[in-house]
């Protein structure tokens, strides 16, 4: 048997090896090298990866060569296209059309008619004896050029078929294409037709240029590491979702690469696993996507829309693979290069019929003058006295000869021949006027040329710019570019399981029913432990788990949480001191025990307190009684302590044995108020500092949105909050705070002025009037605006004037009318004041200060030791300084309540 393989390996893949009766040995290794590469060869180069030159894959290429020859400029079933692509595809009619549907789906090369399909929904085209299509203008123009055309024979040696297409756009940048083949796939984006059109004439110009994808599906997408479509590159696609209001969402474009009905499925997936809460779903897609979504009562619509995008395909992220196919090896590229060599070739293209042209206009000029002198000159005559056709051609030959001087080219045998095919009836009515007319205007049609030929660039430029204002229209950019927010899928995941704990026992989770039940949680939360021996732990939260004895506290834990604050008194060692601390814990490493004691033996906590948004604590220390001990208790006061690090040992409490710790009143937050930005990009707020200041916030202040539709919003300070495209103004909500509107009333047909205070409302309020027509122009919530008003001189002769808001209108309530602000026709309003003054964190704090009782005692009174001076009591300290006092002499005179407004530079 073994001389039998070392035979088969020698073979290689000959195929079998003879025995001496019918059987035989296939050699399987020689099969696997050479027929397997083969097929992975062809699979490349011939099914799956386009071409680079045409953009096409074969089959596309054949399904266009075969509706060019069926093209009479109607529409033909495309159960016949299929057939007669089949003269050129060597695979079966499914193949063929599957791709001719995808083909028409694209709306660019073919004229469609009847069913094909929806890419929104994913419904499929038609049967193919239902459906209709032919080419586009378009690619009747762009795509086909037998003169420029490199010819193969088909797969059976019948007929001819196109090697290339000589297409003269960058096709395949337009269309987008993906496929995947043996060991190599193809991913190609779509890209924007215009904006290709614009960096075509950008490379052939010699400027810089930037390619960013465009989805026929719209969305928005963050091109931020696109890579120019290279590998290794990423695009994040998000489906567009609006807030109708507080119980329901409207997605109303889908990310590209999924349709309404695999969304709806990817949201309902989310649901039963409990990653988030909807009611129920709606899809009234049609022309355009349409999905409603309803939440039930009490579920955030902001953190919902954080939670699509986080746990549903309303956000997708895909990997562009540009790979294409040059000299029957598959070539990696990028966007970039890919349209510059598209605008070579359609340079190249453009030459070459340009060139073509030229011969034939050469030719027809040639015959044309020949044909002139033929007549005119009665050459015609001279062969009847001819007796053999040689003496025919010699008697014209020696005709012509006086005559061709100004030819450009020697007068052939064949120019000879086709001046005896002239008809006697043409000879006859030969008009010499028209036959200058017609020998002029080809001498014109060759300068045309010859100057396009000179100028080949500006030429190519002109057909660029005539291609955007053909087939430009309705082309625009459907998909918004934007920079994401990056969504953390514990913040937004739905509180969907119940969490319990068996504090004898050491367990936490979410099946231990008949348990302590602490609090909610997600399936995909950690969970922080405190245990009584002064030890900490974070773990995932799973159905049961076991986290150790002892168990003091268990909750949810969020990463980079600095508002829980951790306030804890323990005892170091068996008889050691006691010592107290505050802490935050904002970063762990997972399942890892932290000793939050001195590390002592015998440490135990003797108090523990987890207090959200940092609330303080007043707690009474009872001591066990000893000889010479004369206080027993004392209070302590968590406020006055400093916020430390989890692994610092804390401020010494006593050094006597602690008998007991009574919680005496909780306090307010001792944290302050939060800092908050506004980020335009992501319209999104966030306390890192991007974006724009808001201010600090704290309570219930609200941010103020005003929207372009004429009414605004009041929203909490969340930094899950989702800020409409329509929302032109986004500050802190001042209930002091009166808007300066100029409006159209859409009724009236005149523009009116109103002033009011923007009060406090939990739904959207509208201040301009209802009609359809009626439109916000412009708004502003500084004290005395000024606009100026420039008036349609063809209707009237006043001068363009300024207008204080100000003074024009007083504060009226926000369903007023208001005043109407000139009987003239206007022709532009401009706002010559900011809609409103920006502010920084360090003009906040410093500016309109308010003395209260206590602070003109802390004023006073002298510094207690470890606390910081106050603001107002620095300024004051700085301005003594300034005016030469002593800034230690004690303040007096302040009343309570008294602003001081403080200067700024």
């Amino acid at each position: 048997m073994s001389d039998d393989m070392d035979n088969n390996e020698e073979l290689g893949t000959e195929g079998v090896r003879s025995t001496g009766s019918e059987q035989g040995v296939f050699s399987v290794s020689g099969m696997y090298r050479e027929w397997f590469l083969d097929y992975a060869s062809y699979v490349i180069l011939e099914r799956a990866v386009p071409a680079l030159y045409d953009g096409l894959k074969p089959v596309q290429r054949r399904i266009l060569h075969a509706m060019k020859d069926l093209d009479d400029g109607r529409y033909n079933k495309v159960a016949n296209i299929i057939g007669h692509t089949m003269q050129y595809h060597p695979h079966g009619d499914a193949s063929i059309g599957d791709a001719l549907v995808q083909l028409g789906q694209k709306d660019l090369l073919i004229d469609t008619q009847g069913n094909w399909g929806n890419i929104l929904t994913g419904d499929s085209a038609a049967a193919p004896r239902y459906i209709e299509a032919r080419l586009s203008k378009f690619a009747t123009d762009v795509v086909f050029n037998p003169k420029t055309t490199e010819w193969q024979l088909s797969y059976d040696g019948r007929n001819k078929e196109p090697v290339f297409l000589p297409v003269k756009f960058p096709l395949l940048l337009a269309q987008g294409g993906e496929g995947i083949a043996v060991g190599l796939s193809c991913k190609m984006l779509p890209h924007n037709f215009n904006e290709l059109i614009d960096a075509s004439i950008a490379v052939l110009r010699g400027k810089r240029f930037q390619l960013l994808p465009d989805f026929p599906t719209g969305g928005l997408a963050d091109v931020e590491n696109y890579n120019a479509g290279e590998r290794g590159g990423r695009v994040r696609v998000r489906a567009r979702i609006r807030k109708e209001d507080n119980r329901t969402l409207v997605i109303t474009e889908v990310p590209f690469g999924t349709t309404t009905t695999s969304l709806i499925e990817s949201i309902i997936k989310a649901n039963d696993k409990g990653k988030l809460k909807v009611k129920r779903i709606e899809d009234n897609t049609a022309e355009h996507a349409e999905i409603i979504v309803h939440l039930p009562a009490g579920v955030s619509p902001d953190t919902t829309i954080d939670a699509l995008y986080a746990f549903s395909d309303c956000e997708l992220s895909i990997a562009p693979n540009a790979v294409v196919i040059e000299d029957d090896k598959p070539r990696f590229v990028s966007v970039d290069e890919l349209l510059r060599i598209s605008t070579e070739n359609t340079l190249r293209l453009l030459q070459l019929e340009l060139e073509i042209r030229r011969e034939e206009l050469e030719r027809q000029w040639h015959f044309s003058s020949l044909e002139r002198i033929f007549i005119e000159k009665k050459v015609y005559r001279k062969i009847e006295d001819a007796e053999t056709w040689e003496q025919v051609l010699e008697f014209i030959r020696k005709g012509l000869k006086p005559h061709i001087k100004d030819l450009r080219r020697p007068v052939t045998d064949e120019d000879i021949v086709r001046l005896t095919e002239i008809k006697i009836k043409r000879i006859s009515k030969y008009d010499s006027f028209k036959a200058d007319e017609h020998i002029k205007g080809l001498e014109d049609q060759l300068a045309e040329v010859k100057d396009k030929l000179d100028h080949l660039v500006d030429h190519a430029v002109d057909y660029f710019k005539e291609l955007k204002k053909k087939y430009g229209a309705g082309r625009e950019r459907r998909t918004e570019l934007r920079t994401f927010d990056t969504i953390v899928a514990t913040k937004v995941a739905v509180a969907n399981r119940k969490l319990y704990v068996d504090r004898e026992e050491g367990f936490i989770g979410w099946s231990l029913r008949g348990n302590e039940q602490v609090g909610e949680c997600s399936d995909i939360d950690d969970i922080i432990v405190f245990r009584q021996d002064g030890t900490m732990q974070v773990t995932k939260v799973a159905d049961k788990k076991f986290v150790g004895k002892g168990i003091l506290h268990a909750g949810v834990w969020k990463k980079g949480d600095d508002r829980t604050i951790y306030h804890l008194i323990y005892q170091d060692g068996t008889s050691g001191p006691s010592y107290m601390k505050r802490f935050a814990v904002t970063a762990i490493t997972r399942d890892k025990e932290y000793h939050l004691t001195g590390g002592s033996k015998g440490s135990k906590v003797l108090h523990f307190s987890a207090n959200p948004d940092g609330a303080a604590e007043l707690v009474q220390v009872l001591l066990r009684p000893r000889p010479n001990l004369r206080k027993t208790k004392f209070d302590v006061d968590f406020a006055k302590l400093a916020v430390k690090g989890r692994g610092s040992k804390g401020n010494l409490l006593t050094r006597h044995l602690v008998s007991k710790i009574v919680l005496k009143e909780r306090g307010a937050s001792t944290l302050g108020a939060i800092p908050i930005w506004f980020d335009e990009t992501v319209r999104r707020l966030n306390d890192s500092g991007h974006g724009r200041y808001l201010g600090r916030f704290s309570g219930d202040d609200k941010v103020l949105a005003v929207l372009t539709s004429g009414e605004y919003l009041l929203l909490p300070f969340a930094l899950s909050t989702h800020f409409p495209d329509e929302a032109v103004t986004v500050v802190k909500w001042d209930p002091e705070t009166v808007m300066n509107v100029v409006y159209w009333e859409g009724e009236k047909q005149q523009y009116q002025v109103k002033r009011f205070t923007v009060d406090a409302a939990k739904d959207p309020v509208r201040f301009i009037t209802e009609h359809p027509d009626s439109r916000m122009v412009v708004h502003s919530l500084e004290a005395d605006p000024r606009i100026r008003v420039s008036y349609d001189k063809r209707s009237t002769d006043r001068d363009d004037e300024e207008v204080a808001l100000g003074s024009f209108i007083a504060v009226k309530g926000v369903k007023a009318l208001g005043n109407r602000l000139t009987p003239a026709k206007v022709k532009d309003i401009e706002l010559l004041d900011p809609v409103f003054t920006p502010i920084t964190p360090e003009q906040e704090e410093m500016q309109g200060l308010l003395i209260s009782e206590d602070e003109i005692g802390n004023l006073e009174a002298p510094e207690e030791e470890g606390l910081e001076e106050s603001p107002v009591k620095q300024y004051l300290r700085a301005r003594r300084e300034e005016d030469g006092d002593d800034p230690d002499q004690p303040i007096i005179g302040f009343k309570p309540g008294k602003q001081i407004t403080l200067e700024m530079e």
